[in-house]
């Protein structure tokens, strides 16, 4: 295959994916078979073909490797994209938004993790799109998705990795929301109650979040007292 030949084969791969996510009620059926494609073992797509070989917490994900959890997502997100502002922005952040963890998943302490896949996985994300693709805020709109989608667990847990503020600067809280309960339902066992509540206590403690300033000018946040 040369090289024009392949180029045009990756960029008609890549169409069919882009309509796949947009127009399918269930996108994991055609999605399921992208693995035996030819060309999948091919830069970008073996980014994605690296998802099949990556475990997970079988606590947190009993769905097992991380394409397994990729299709549900997308099947969660493909019931709700009519509620996103940007459906091709919102698909598009679902399919990807965990190409992060193959070059960050390790095993620390007997336990599985990807710390910062969030971050690395943004980066990955626009190197992936822009094989394909000069619309450039639709990557950065769906990068910063990618970006800020681990900060639902963070924000409601209080932990020291919440950006509120910097999430608020770069992208739409709903949007963030919207992919978080995906996110969290696109896994075996998961509880839709708890997992909407969840998403909704997210959205208030982002809405009751400010940002003041410090008696030497500099920013700071706080939460406005209720």
């Amino acid at each position: 295959m040369n090289d024009q030949i392949k180029k045009d084969h990756l960029d008609e791969l890549f169409k069919a994916i882009n309509n796949h996510l947009l127009y399918d009620d269930v996108p994991s059926i055609f999605l399921s078979q992208l693995c035996s494609q030819p060309g999948f073992e091919i830069y970008p797509f073996n980014m994605l073909l690296k998802l099949r070989f990556t475990k997970q917490s079988p606590i947190y994900h009993p769905e097992g490797n991380v394409w397994n959890h990729t299709l549900l997502v997308v099947d969660e997100a493909a019931k709700r994209k009519t509620e996103s502002k940007d459906a091709e922005v919102f698909m598009w952040a679902a399919f990807l938004h965990d190409i992060g963890k193959p070059p960050t998943t390790r095993i620390r302490n007997d336990k599985i993790t990807s710390y910062d896949h969030d971050k690395i996985g943004a980066e990955l994300a626009k190197d992936f799109l822009s094989e394909f693709t000069n619309n450039m805020q639709l990557i950065k709109n769906v990068c910063s998705l990618i970006k800020y989608h681990m900060q639902i667990l963070f924000v409601i847990n209080n932990l020291p990795f919440a950006a509120i503020n910097e999430m608020k600067q770069n992208a739409d809280i709903k949007e963030i929301a919207l992919l978080g309960l995906c996110d969290r339902l696109g896994r075996t066992g998961a509880n839709q109650i708890t997992e909407r509540n969840n998403v909704q206590l997210f959205i208030r403690k982002c809405n009751d979040f400010k940002q003041e300033r410090n008696p030497d000018g500099k920013s700071r946040n706080e939460k406005t007292r209720s």
